[in-house]
């Protein structure tokens, strides 16, 4: 199947409105970002429903269509509010369901969201790809987490961890026709990271990417290149700054054609005045507090928003 040439930007985005959120015991020993709270499970639901809701009143404000499905109490999910680890949708119609580490975010994965894009959005979708058996061999990809999608160049980032493996990465890029640049990536601590998408963004013309985090000269080498020979600007980032979650940033395109870039208000302050510069020479900033959902649960904005590139009817 000759993968549809698609944009690199979404105009909506799917987003999973929690009911039981909290740190996830089962993801904390792979994510050093999450469990730094003191606040009770109740607590933590509490305060993530209110910046939930004030990222999604922004988005819409800013002219993005936010698809927001309630969660539900059962099976518990306490990380359902990132659902593009889970799920990714493309321009041809394909819709990819992917094979995750935690057993609780296994139970993320919902065909009656994938089926309500269809019949409630007017979304059309052609295929459905499971890659979740690979779960049963113990290796995992979590969806555009695992890796940063260069669409419009077919290029998969990915940074290997035990949540980013090598088969699965190749069984995603065989079947759509993507090419894979993987690396190794750690934090200042040695630590590998656990997700490429609190790493690096790639947009339109913009890419931010912490490179010093790339653990091998060879490897960094080659992701710069890459990224310079794909028409890319690129904004480095140090390791404050990608502790800040600035690395969590996702490119929109709204209803109007004007490219927008989501993040969260940390990370936006976390950059210094000549990089703020060239993020807005690039298009709108859209920035939220969502403090207590990133100590939480250790991951920020482009986490919660899986982009759907699927083709609507009237197309």
């Amino acid at each position: 199947m000759t993968a549809t040439r698609e944009s690199q930007l979404a105009s909506s985005v799917l987003m999973i409105r929690p009911a039981r959120f909290e740190s996830n015991p089962q993801t904390a020993a792979s994510n050093r970002f999450q469990g730094k709270t003191d606040a009770s499970p109740d607590e933590q639901q509490e305060s993530a429903l209110v910046q939930f809701d004030d990222l999604v009143s922004d988005l819409g404000t800013n002219g993005i269509e936010a698809i927001v499905v309630e969660d539900t109490s059962e099976p518990r999910t306490p990380d359902s509010i990132f659902p593009n680890n889970w799920v990714s949708f493309h321009a041809d119609g394909r819709v990819v369901l992917y094979p995750m580490e935690a057993d609780n975010r296994r139970t993320e994965r919902r065909m009656d969201i994938v089926e309500s894009l269809d019949t409630t959005y007017g979304f059309q979708v052609s295929e459905v790809v499971d890659l979740s058996h690979h779960e049963q061999a113990g290796h995992f990809l979590e969806g555009t987490g695992s890796m940063v999608l260069d669409r419009v160049n077919r290029i998969a980032y990915a940074c290997l961890s035990s949540r980013t493996q090598l088969d699965v990465l190749g069984d995603f890029a065989q079947r759509l026709e993507y090419d894979v640049v993987a690396f190794d990536a750690v934090d200042r601590d040695g630590v590998p990271i656990y997700h490429t998408n609190v790493l690096m963004n790639v947009g339109e013309k913009l890419a931010v990417i912490c490179d010093r985090a790339i653990a091998r000269d060879d490897q960094r080498a080659a992701v710069l290149r890459r990224l310079q020979e794909t028409g890319h600007d690129v904004v480095s980032l140090n390791y404050d700054q990608l502790d800040a979650f600035a690395g969590n940033m996702l490119e929109l395109r709204n209803k109007n054609g004007d490219r927008l870039l989501a993040m969260s208000q940390r990370a936006y302050d976390s950059l210094d005045k000549k990089q703020q510069r060239k993020l807005r020479d690039n298009g709108s900033i859209i920035t939220t507090v969502i403090d207590d959902i990133e100590n939480s649960a250790g991951g920020s904005v482009r986490c919660m928003l899986a982009e759907v590139h699927l083709p609507r009817a009237d197309d």
